[in-house]
């Protein structure tokens, strides 16, 4: 389908769809430059195509940042959302866990569409913890079922009012007053 309506280049704010688009479709017969938002967002901020203005509310703010399972482990996705977040002029503050050592918040194991296991801990509570540890304004996320795990997580701590949970590209806009 795509083939057909001659897609060159596809970008996806989730990291599920950027990894089966880019390593699975190709097998498939589809030839695409696949993006996924945050490294988008990082080479329009780079190229200066577009503008953060001065960090806007989170100049100076706490965010740490959730690696998703698929960006990072699963595609090598690091740096890029880390450098759209240094563009706000935030204070970055580092989960104990992260980067290839992070843990999963739960999604991709379908932990959001049935009820918790009998177990001591459920994995969004545990992940969600980490990053309050880290005192955060914002918890940073590139990964739409992170973002409502990781929320899920802060509800349960009823720190929703001290502590919000937002995409990337959430952030730029609201930075710049969008």
């Amino acid at each position: 389908v795509l083939n057909g309506y001659n897609i060159k280049k596809i970008v996806t704010a989730c990291p599920h769809c950027f990894n089966i688009f880019k390593n699975e479709y190709p097998e498939l017969g589809g030839s695409y430059e696949v993006y996924h938002h945050s490294t988008f967002l990082q080479q329009l901020i780079n190229d200066g195509r577009l503008k953060v203005a001065d960090g806007g509310e989170f100049k100076g703010k706490t965010i740490t940042f959730h690696d998703s399972c698929y960006l990072g482990r699963g595609n090598g996705i690091y740096e890029a959302p880390r450098k759209v977040l240094e563009s706000l002029d935030a204070n970055l503050v580092e989960m104990k866990r992260n980067r290839s050592k992070g843990l999963c918040c739960g999604a991709g194991g379908a932990q959001m569409f049935k009820d918790a296991e009998k177990g001591d801990r459920e994995v969004n509570i545990e992940r969600s913890e980490e990053a309050l540890e880290t005192n955060p304004s914002v918890i940073a996320t590139a990964c739409p079922f992170c973002m409502t795990m990781m929320t899920d997580g802060v509800k349960d701590k009823n720190k929703e009012g001290e502590t919000k949970v937002m995409d990337l590209a959430e952030l730029i806009v609201k930075s710049n007053n969008i």
